[in-house]
């Protein structure tokens, strides 16, 4: 979108229930189509692995699909867990659509999979006053969720076996993105002055991303990098604030940019009014229950089924914060919310994720927002 902050999409590739992965795939494709006529700057593809109800495994194949169905609207990863890829892999899998489909890809990149931290960072202070809960202009920031009982899960260190080849270790981050860059730009050397040429892949016309969740190493290496940042409050809404504070902190001009360049996520249900749009997201507790409970994220429930299911406090607690800060409701409310998003951490771009049982309500929350964003904007 021309007008006002632009939008894009973040897409999951929800799997709803009583659906299957190709049905998943084909909604994608359609909703990346709808959404290049709507106006959206950009259509981002996450990766998860292990997840029932989640067929989004393969970012770099998703955007080969997506180019093929779409012409203009930019194409990107949010993110490509390099954890547990090399930067040689990375380079040559989007250098291959790239040389089909040259100049629309975002890569963006994430630290997932790779080494855990010998112990938890203190979180760092913030520049903005969080007070009882809210920012200055009253954007809710809850309080932070730990993820300390998923660390010893089986399914995550299963998962953590099955992508690993035996005995790896995955490369130190900052060590990674140096390998990638230089692979990306032709000047790579190794330690003992070898050049090494990723063809295709050098040379590619890619904006690179890195999307971090906090104020540490992600958003530290971008800004020292001078690349773009994507910080994400539907995920880790709590952290948001300190991600692009810690980005902007350490940005440094750079050949990519002169100043920082910040995108930030919301995850938006959208309808003709207030109830719909409540009842199309009554799933949305259940399915981020199973994903804090180590389950692995279970197809999309219905609202019907969602509300059949029995819920405790505890399961309550346990998902507040992602419930809490989900922008549900009238178009006019949700730009409301977005707004306010965008005031509170200065974002150039938002990023919207929307999950809806129902297909065609997904596609119309995308529609009714983007209307009503354009209203706004003159």
């Amino acid at each position: 979108m021309s007008f006002g902050t632009p939008l894009g999409v973040l897409d999951l590739v929800p799997i709803p229930s009583g659906a299957t992965a190709p049905d998943a795939l084909r909604n994608s494709l359609d909703l990346a189509r709808r959404a290049e006529r709507l106006g959206y700057t950009r259509y981002w593809f996450a990766e998860h692995h292990l997840n029932p109800g989640v067929a989004g495994s393969s970012p770099a194949v998703l955007l080969a699909l997506t180019a093929a169905a779409t012409s203009t609207i930019r194409l990107g990863s949010g993110a490509v867990q390099l954890g547990h890829r090399t930067a040689l892999s990375t380079v040559e899998e989007f250098g291959l659509v790239d040389a089909l489909h040259p100049g629309r890809l975002d890569l963006g990149l994430g630290r997932s999979g790779g080494r855990p931290p010998a112990e938890p960072a203190a979180p760092p202070a913030t520049a903005t006053p969080v007070v009882d809960g809210r920012a200055p202009n009253g954007l809710l920031i809850p309080p932070r969720f730990s993820f300390a009982s998923l660390l010893g899960s089986p399914r995550l260190a299963l998962q953590r076996r099955l992508l690993h080849l035996p005995g790896a270790e995955p490369q130190e981050y900052a060590e990674q993105l140096d390998d990638l860059l230089a692979l990306l730009a032709g000047t790579y050397r190794s330690p003992e002055g070898v050049e090494a040429h990723a063809v295709p892949g050098e040379g590619a016309d890619l904006q690179v991303w890195i999307l971090g969740s906090s104020g540490g190493p992600s958003a530290r290496e971008a800004g020292a990098r001078g690349l773009r940042f994507a910080a994400n409050y539907h995920v880790s809404p709590a952290t948001v604030l300190e991600a692009v504070e810690g980005y902007r902190a350490s940005f440094r001009p750079s050949d990519v940019l002169d100043k920082p360049y910040v995108s930030v996520s919301a995850d938006v249900v959208v309808a003709e009014d207030d109830a719909t749009a409540r009842h199309l997201a009554a799933g949305y507790g259940l399915w981020v229950r199973s994903i804090r409970t180590a389950e692995g994220a279970i197809a999309y429930p219905a609202p019907e089924e969602a509300r059949a299911q029995p819920w405790s406090d505890q399961d309550r607690a346990l998902v507040r914060d992602r419930v809490d800060t989900r922008f549900v409701g009238s178009p006019a409310r949700v730009a409301d919310r977005l707004e306010q998003l965008q005031d509170a951490t200065g974002a150039d771009e938002l990023l919207i994720t929307t999950i809806t049982h129902d297909h065609a309500a997904r596609v119309r929350s995308y529609e009714l927002l983007a209307r009503e964003w354009q209203r706004r904007s003159g």
